[in-house]
């Protein structure tokens, strides 16, 4: 199979239309073609494509920013002698000085297929800047490594915010060129955009259901995404960036994980089974000990549990990682009641609401977690009929 970019390094047919514009490229450390040439790099030794600018997303281009709400600066890239601007740094959303430095954007970012990943935003903000000034998109496409389920509650309306870019659910089954399709339609953008596809991409081929396992090397998008794995478990561990708990920052199983000092992991794992054994099948979960270098509850014995699904024991279609981590907080929270499990501090420039809230587009989660009556049943009466919604809305923007 083929990613975009590397259609668009291979087919001259496909540059042709951009010869004689100024071309920009948004991108980051897992922007590479398959014999792992950084995207920048290969498009600029293209003799008939006139870069004049470049993008760093959210961990910048190099991906040397480890936490959230770490800017990037702008600099000038050495090599290549253009700017390089950053779009986590003073801004988020590119200025129109920005917007005069090219005719056409491509954009080629690994996406996690979760709607908190701040690349899928970054691609609205690009887009709805592009419609404003009459510029040109391309997403230059490449897989969703979670594959096409769809699972969590769909943001409300009022909790848009850098991580919560519009109103779908938390993990979409989307590719980044299918969802600027959405963008533009639900958006009612007014924009020329357009996404070089795959080929021989199959989001439903096993082993890797989203991902080509064995065919293509897996480059950290950012600093914690190391591998597949998170990837898959990700749409339920980002939540925990919304609590007290260690998600693993500081081990090098991040996003995999979840801990605390003081919690009972075998008791949290028997509970969880307790409440909703139907939540937990596709994956193996296992209690574990860690010690954070850095971050929450550094240098800290931490007890915990690790989400597996990367043995053949994986169900692909059987795993929901967002319930999984929701049951967890809910046996926390029914193991020890008065536990301080939620984060109140400033997350992703959303100013006066809780992390957990902005994270989830909605108090829905939190509160349910927090009421000693809620059943999951509950949980799925407010959950399924928004799955239910956005299998219908996404299916006309479906590439593959």
């Amino acid at each position: 199979m083929k990613f975009g970019i590397d259609r668009f390094i291979a087919d001259p047919a496909l540059r042709a239309p951009l010869k004689g514009k100024r071309v920009a490229l948004v991108a980051h450390p897992a922007s590479v073609t398959a014999d792992l040439t950084h995207s920048l790099d290969a498009i600029a030794a293209c003799g008939d494509i006139r870069l004049t600018a470049a993008f760093g997303p959210q961990h910048g281009m190099r991906g040397d920013k480890q936490d959230n709400m770490v800017e990037s600066e702008t600099f000038d890239d050495a090599i290549h002698h253009i700017p390089v601007f950053s779009l986590y740094g003073e801004v988020r959303r590119p200025t129109g000085q920005m917007m005069t430095t090219f005719d056409v954007v491509l954009i080629d970012l690994q996406d996690l297929g979760c709607r908190i990943y701040t690349f899928i935003t970054t691609l609205l903000y690009m887009l709805e800047a592009a419609a404003a000034h009459g510029k040109t998109v391309i997403v230059l496409d490449r897989p969703n490594p979670a594959g096409r389920p769809i699972e969590g509650l769909t943001l409300r309306a009022g909790w848009e915010s850098f991580v919560g870019a519009g109103p779908m659910p938390m993990r979409h089954g989307l590719t980044l060129g299918e969802l600027g399709h959405w963008f533009v339609k639900h958006f009612k953008l007014d924009v020329d955009y357009q996404v070089i596809a795959m080929e021989g991409y199959d989001p439903d081929a096993a082993p890797g259901y989203g991902w080509p396992l064995y065919e293509r090397t897996w480059v950290n998008p950012s600093p914690n995404a190391p591998n597949l794995w998170m990837a898959r478990a990700y749409a339920g561990t980002v939540m925990l960036e919304g609590c007290t708990l260690s998600e693993g920052r500081g081990t090098t199983r991040p996003l995999e994980l979840f801990g605390a000092p003081d919690i009972d992991a075998r008791a949290v794992i028997a509970e969880m089974r307790a409440l909703a054994p139907h939540w937990l099948h596709g994956c193996r979960l296992r209690d574990c000990w860690f010690e954070p270098t850095f971050h929450k509850h550094v240098k800290q014995l931490c007890n915990g549990v690790q989400i597996h699904v990367e043995d053949p024991s994986y169900d692909h279609h059987a795993f929901r990682p967002w319930r999984v981590q929701s049951l967890a907080f809910k046996a926390i929270r029914k193991l020890y009641p008065g536990y301080d499990l939620w984060r109140d501090f400033p997350y992703e420039y959303a100013f006066g609401k809780l992390p957990i809230d902005i994270i989830n587009g909605s108090p829905l989660l939190r509160e349910w977690v927090d009421d000693a009556n809620a059943t999951p049943a509950d949980l799925d009466a407010i959950t399924v009929p928004d799955e239910q919604a956005w299998a219908s809305e996404r299916a006309p923007h479906l590439i593959y």
